[in-house]
């Protein structure tokens, strides 16, 4: 690596570090110290995880992303990456500058996970949440039927984004919450030693993990639709609502950012709950990874740069499309590929190159 990427490098490395940190100690101060602070306090901690959250985080998405291109540098195609970049850029412009902006609400972000991520939208529905009353005084009936809305819509954006473009959509486009921080951090993940591959056994735990955060997930769902329908069923709501905050800061919020630091960017991408209900939707896009457009030459390249561990290789020794569950859809093995044997497709991307190959014939032959 010259000297100009490995000062760009260490740049990079010290702001996922900042970060990290600062993500920690405020979040910490925000969910722990702000209820027992006096107003005038607890509204600037509010104030500052707000500001933090959205302008210094878009920041950093745009600052990282071309950070990460300057390393990649010329040696490799960085056509996809580039592509995932600016759909992040532009999602968190529009998420955390945008429309806060516009609605006057900092917090807006929560509402850009679709179920069965997080139950926040449907605690807002119910007016002795904590949720609920926390928020009323600040965002008035308007603020909250606007943060609903807004739910809605970007929850219909991601499923039917997902139907055309497969799991790429959201995961490597949309995602501000691990999708962002896997692509832009990229090249200074790990923090701490080298990038490790997962073995077959890790990867079968993981995929334990998958299922059991996806159940979790659905019952949490479940549990509040059932509640709002006014069905009777066992549980408190206030107790409901704890656990998944919890839920959330550990093993979802404290975890991602233990992989940034140990392990591998994606790592929480192996068991978000969203990622897979959006991996088996996908399967109806037809979301594959092409791999028979030339002749493999068994470099092994898309094996080593595949954030989600997938055997590329052997399918595409075979000509065999790879379907997976766990694929993001990053295209980093397309990117990669010297031969360009592979390519990211789904049936509607697919009608799009035949009829743009058609056009291009017609057009050839007059």
């Amino acid at each position: 690596m010259s000297t100009k990427k490995s000062k760009e490098l260490i740049v990079l490395k010290m702001i996922l570090w900042i970060y990290i940190i600062l993500c920690i100690i405020i979040a910490g101060i925000n969910y722990g110290y702000a209820s027992h602070a006096s107003p005038k306090a607890a509204a600037f901690i509010t104030w500052f995880w707000q500001f933090y959250e959205n302008w210094i985080k878009t920041i950093f998405i745009i600052l990282c992303s071309v950070l990460t291109v300057k390393i990649i540098g010329k040696s490799s195609r960085t056509g996809k990456r580039k592509r995932n970049f600016i759909g992040f850029i532009i999602t968190a412009l529009i998420v955390h500058i945008i429309t806060p902006v516009f609605l006057n609400n900092g917090e807006i972000y929560f509402f850009a996970m679709p179920l069965p991520w997080s139950t926040t939208p449907l605690q807002l529905l119910y007016p002795e949440s904590s949720i609920y009353q926390s928020h009323i005084q600040s965002w008035g009936i308007a603020g909250i039927s606007a943060a609903l809305i807004f739910y809605l819509c970007f929850s219909i954006l991601v499923i039917v984004g997902t139907l055309l473009f497969g799991r790429q959509w959201q995961c490597s486009t949309l995602c501000l919450f691990n999708g962002f921080a896997s692509e832009v951090f990229e090249p200074a993940i790990p923090l701490i030693g080298k990038k490790k591959k997962l073995k077959s056994k890790m990867l079968f735990a993981l995929m334990i993990v998958r299922w059991v955060f996806l159940g979790i997930a659905l019952f949490f769902t479940i549990w509040w639709i059932l509640f709002l329908s006014g069905i009777s069923i066992p549980g408190i709501p206030q107790v409901i609502s704890k656990v998944e905050n919890y839920k959330y800061l550990t093993a979802e919020l404290l975890m991602a950012m233990f992989f940034w630091i140990a392990f591998i960017g994606r790592g929480y991408c192996y068991y978000c709950p969203l990622g897979t209900f959006l991996g088996i939707l996908s399967k109806l896009s037809g979301q594959k990874i092409t791999t028979g457009n030339t002749k493999c030459i068994q470099c092994g390249q898309c094996n080593e740069t595949c954030p989600m561990s997938i055997d590329i290789k052997s399918k595409a020794m075979l000509g065999e499309s790879v379907v997976n569950l766990r694929c993001v859809g990053c295209s980093h093995c397309v990117d990669t590929c010297p031969t360009r044997t592979l390519s990211y497709s789904t049936r509607f991307l697919d009608a799009k190159r035949f009829k743009k190959h058609m056009t291009d014939k017609q057009a050839g032959g007059r």
